[in-house]
């Protein structure tokens, strides 16, 4: 994204796209009400207090009436960007839409690039960058907790730990810097040991951040969870009182599920994505052979596996069989024996082993509904910490857990060299990496084309 554009007037459309009652169109920039006013029949809005609303006509140059409308005006600095800020509010017809911004942008606008618009909040100081960056986050957030992280970072939350971080570490380099200043008279401005109990003191708190990645990823994008097992186990029952939806077809005949069905569970905020698989067995024909062989894949790719099994066709050294094959790479698993209301009798003990242990079992039936609630607090206790109910931050950022990795790398550099007795300018060098690596979570530290990565995946109306 070119910066010298950045002081032109920008305009986009901040509503989905689509047929709709009302659609918003959006103008930032100096001229961003002037525009609006030269076409505009009511009020002259340039004389208008900010944050007011005005009703009225836009009109083409011949005087057509294109659509009555209303007309919101943020002066600056008092606008989401910081710049002059009309939004237009008209009637949804992909039409009437169309055609006003070809109107504005006859006028004097140009179309604003993907994200510019926050963009511009960002470079004029309306907020940092991972501020910005939670902006994209609010947007795409499908549960509470998604919701909850997003609105957290979004009002400085995060950002304010990492600055209070990086300025404890900016005022120690600073007092090191200047012993290197009068490094001919042997004087230390920063006690070693003070240096090396803060440095560990940081140093453990981004651990925590970077600890809380797992979680604020699962709670961002969702748990790929694989319902597996054998033919006629009860996994398209289990599906199904899950969801409580008749989602997939229940049948007595073996081998009935031939692709994977993919729904979405939400728990207590959590999204589960759900995969109902083809049974695991000899496959009978070649469709069937393919639907297994993706249950295997599916598998690969997830983070959490429900195992379900006829708790009274199956033996235990039959389950511990099945686990083996299917419990790869430490994934969470839980095994769920199904049809309890057949065989009441059927205890944990009976089927516990190196693999499964007792708090893996889950005893249920998915066809009378018994102990899904269970089952459903069980999934979310797999996945969640108690990190969830507390008032600490969560990482849900990819770049951000990337930076926090190489910060604590840089911290842990200064605690070794510290160690190894190395001279005060590499101790310096070693903190100004990690004061670095944490100056670009909040974009005091930023390249043209970091931010153009980041503001591209925004739709164009923020």
């Amino acid at each position: 994204m070119s910066r010298q554009n950045l002081t032109d007037t920008i305009v986009a459309l901040a509503t989905p796209p689509g047929i709709g009652a009302i659609g918003v169109i959006r103008l930032s920039g100096p001229d961003a009400i002037g525009i609006v006013d030269s076409l505009f029949y009511g009020k002259n809005l340039t004389q208008q207090d900010t944050h007011t609303i005005h009703l009225g006509t836009i009109r083409e140059d011949d005087k057509t009436i294109i659509d009555e409308v209303l007309v919101s005006i943020f002066k600056t600095p008092k606008s989401y960007t910081k710049e002059n800020v009309a939004e237009i509010s008209c009637h949804g017809s992909n039409y009437i839409i169309q055609k006003l911004i070809e109107v504005f942008i006859k006028n004097g606008a140009r179309m604003a690039e993907p994200g510019e618009f926050t963009l511009r909040a960002f470079l004029n100081g309306q907020m940092d960058l991972s501020q910005a960056e939670a902006v994209a986050d609010l947007i795409a957030s499908s549960s509470e907790s998604s919701h909850a992280i997003a609105m957290q970072q979004m009002r400085g939350g995060f950002s304010d730990e990492i600055k209070n971080l990086r300025q404890e570490l900016l005022d120690f380099a600073s007092l090191i810097e200047l012993e290197l200043d009068f490094a001919e008279e042997d004087v230390e401005f920063a006690n070693r040991d003070e240096l090396k109990k803060l440095v560990q003191k940081i140093q453990s708190l981004i651990y925590s951040l970077i600890e809380s990645f797992r979680l604020g990823n699962v709670i961002k994008n969702g748990i790929n969870t694989v319902i597996a097992g054998r033919p006629n186990a009860g996994k398209s029952t289990l599906l199904n009182a899950l969801l409580n939806e008749e989602r997939a077809i229940v049948s007595d005949i073996a081998g009935t599920t031939r692709d994977t069905i993919e729904e979405i569970l939400n728990i207590k905020g959590v999204e589960f994505r759900l995969i109902d698989t083809a049974g695991i067995r000899e496959a009978q024909d070649q469709i069937e052979a393919v639907g297994v062989e993706k249950t295997f894949e599916k598998i690969e790719e997830s983070a959490l596996l429900i195992y379900v099994f006829d708790v009274v066709k199956m033996k235990p050294e039959e389950v511990k069989a099945d686990l083996e094959k299917l419990v790869k790479n430490n994934i969470h698993f839980l095994a769920i024996a199904n049809k309890m209301d057949l065989s009441p009798y059927a205890k944990a003990e009976h089927y516990t082993n190196d693999i499964l242990t007792a708090d893996r079992f889950i005893p249920i039936s998915a066809i009378a509904k018994m102990n899904i609630d269970f089952l459903k607090e069980k999934l979310y206790n797999t996945v969640i910490t108690n990190q969830l109910n507390s008032e600490s931050t969560i990482v849900s950022n990819t770049r951000h857990f990337d930076a926090l990795q190489k910060a604590h790398d840089s911290l842990g550099d200064v605690l070794r060299g510290m160690d190894d007795g190395v001279t005060s300018d590499f101790i310096a060098m070693d903190i100004r990496q990690g004061i670095y690596h944490l100056g670009s979570i909040t974009g005091e530290i930023s390249t043209d084309d970091l931010l153009g990565n980041i503001f591209s995946n925004f739709c164009i109306g923020k």
